[in-house]
């Protein structure tokens, strides 16, 4: 068996093979949908692996990600679209242009004035492209949360937005009680309506804070959410009991265990 040098272009050459006439059937039958489809898991997994801090894991869901990132290269240098060189000039000049502030002679001392430097760049890039609105760049593609985000966020550009953070927060206490009100009619539909718009406005409250996205945050609830959860399983199976055999008064006292166990 061949051995690989750990290189860009080692990988290269392996997806190639894959993709050979005498490679692999199934790598062979992939396309730049198909294949695309598999990238969102793959970051997913990085995600996952970054939230618990995992190191060998990262290291590992980094090789896959680059791995998807190469096999759309690989595609479009079949088609004669555009080659790996193509990508490289791409990206390098782009993060030298949009860091006008490192490599040119533009000023931005803080987060926040690089952010609109950045945007400026991205202004200049796509003048000629402009959108019919402000939010035809936010894409479909992109997950619920971060898409209501991304369009909260465009909003906010133009002055569309909330003055403080206790403005959000009557706005959440406001969906809330149009929340309930619709649960006390048994309008489903409704309901369902008036629960997306206090999803929306929670969403909008953690963009409004500026210290981390919907997505890191639910990712980290539900991550705190799964290690209590099987903290009471293992207490559960210590005594010989299932979540079956217990009523919901032991699986409260359980949870508080996890919890005091978890601050431990």
């Amino acid at each position: 068996m061949k051995n690989y040098p750990p290189t860009a272009e080692a990988l290269m050459e392996i997806l190639h093979k894959l993709r050979s006439p005498e490679g692999c059937p199934w790598d062979k039958a992939q396309t730049a949908e198909s294949f695309g489809a598999c990238f969102a898991g793959e970051a997913a997994e990085l995600l996952d692996a970054i939230d618990r801090n995992d190191s060998a894991g990262i290291c590992e869901e980094c090789g896959d990600v680059l791995m998807n990132v190469f096999f759309q290269v690989v595609l479009a240098e079949e088609q004669k679209l555009f080659t790996l060189e193509d990508v490289w000039r791409t990206i390098n000049d782009k993060m030298v242009r949009r860091h006008a502030h490192i490599f040119g002679d533009r000023k931005a001392d803080t987060p926040e004035e690089v952010a609109q430097l950045w945007q400026e760049m991205k202004k200049l890039e796509h003048k000629e492209t402009a959108p019919g609105s402000v939010l035809d760049d936010v894409k479909h593609y992109l997950s619920p949360l971060n898409r209501a985000e991304k369009l909260q966020k465009k909003a906010a550009k133009c002055g569309f937005d909330w003055e403080k953070q206790s403005d959000v927060l009557d706005k959440i206490r406001e969906e809330t009680c149009e929340t309930a009100q619709a649960m006390a009619s048994g309008d489903e539909e409704k309901i369902d309506e008036e629960l997306g718009d206090l999803l929306f406005s929670v969403v909008n409250l953690i963009r409004f804070r500026k210290r981390a996205n919907s997505e890191e945050l639910l990712r980290k609830a539900a991550l705190k959410f799964e290690t209590r959860f099987r903290f009471m399983e293992q207490e559960l199976k210590k005594t010989g009991k299932s979540f079956e055999d217990s009523n919901i008064g032991e699986m409260e006292s359980l949870w508080l265990q996890a919890k005091i166990h978890e601050q431990k």
